[in-house]
């Protein structure tokens, strides 16, 4: 593997793991593996500890390829439960209030769900790493502040019911960069004339990266650490650096672990949403 030059791996982010939590698995096993100190490592898409599924880890120089790789089609298993909303539109926040439910019957869903497809404005959860005034709104929310965001166009490509058993039913989602699937469940909820939250979210595909596809952070660490180590043939190592023996610092020809924000490494990153 050549992790200078590059290396793409579809990882199945397990439940209750940030995104970066993966990445930190990922890149300190690349670490190890090549006895550097620092090594660039992101990731394409923010997925929330409370979804699982497809996260696109990118090294060294393929991270130049996650603007490209997080423009493609994202898909989701999304389960949501009518009846009651959370502050989050999620389990992250408890339920706040309650609503009437029996009267939905899951032919109105099917009739509502065309609704929600093609291109939508949406409103992100004030829960959300949209920034207002320069801070995260969901900062200025946990603090009790009122936050005020402004509708967003998207594109929701696709949109079926897998699975209805009320009060939750199961969609699959196909849509663009930057769709919040909690805030589709408020939506939906309110369009039939109940509240709603979302109770269960996996990232089933991003782009062409299929989760059946995708190795467990486990598996991937595994991988690294049994992998033929290959390097690009314009790589040299300083001779300072090769001096220092095997505990190399090659900060200068790796760089920091970076996520997909260009201004800032991972480490700097607040959890996004999905």
């Amino acid at each position: 593997m050549d992790f200078i030059s590059g290396e793409i791996l579809g990882i199945d982010k397990p439940l209750g793991w940030t995104s970066f939590d993966a990445v930190k698995r990922v890149r300190g096993a690349i670490q190890r593996r090549m006895h550097v100190r620092k090594f660039k490592v992101g990731h394409a898409g923010t997925l929330d500890p409370l979804a699982t599924g497809v996260l696109i880890v990118c090294t060294g120089r393929a991270t130049r390829k996650i603007d490209e790789l997080q423009r493609g089609d994202k898909e989701y298993v999304a389960t949501i439960r009518l009846g009651a909303t959370t502050p989050s539109y999620d389990l992250e926040t408890e339920v706040d209030k309650e609503y009437a439910w029996e009267h939905i019957t899951p032919d109105m869903i099917s009739d509502t769900l065309p609704r929600f497809t093609g291109s939508i404005m949406q409103v992100p959860p004030v829960f959300s790493a949209v920034k207002v005034d320069g801070k995260r709104a969901y900062n200025l929310a946990r603090k009790g502040k009122e936050v005020s965001l402004k509708p967003k166009l998207l594109e929701i490509k696709e949109m079926e019911m897998l699975e209805c058993a009320l009060p939750e039913v199961t969609l699959r989602i196909v849509c663009s960069k930057g769709t919040y699937i909690r805030a589709i469940a408020r939506d939906l909820g309110e369009a039939l004339g109940s509240g709603a939250h979302l109770v269960g979210l996996r990232r089933t595909r991003v782009g062409s990266v299929r989760v059946e596809e995708c190795l467990t952070v486990e598996e991937a660490v595994e991988k690294i650490e049994n992998a033929e180590i290959t390097y690009p043939d314009d790589f040299r190592l300083p001779v300072e650096v090769e001096e220092k023996g095997p505990e190399r610092d090659v900060a200068a020809s790796l760089g920091e672990c970076v996520d997909s924000d260009k201004n800032k490494t991972i480490n700097e990153q607040a959890n996004t949403t999905e």
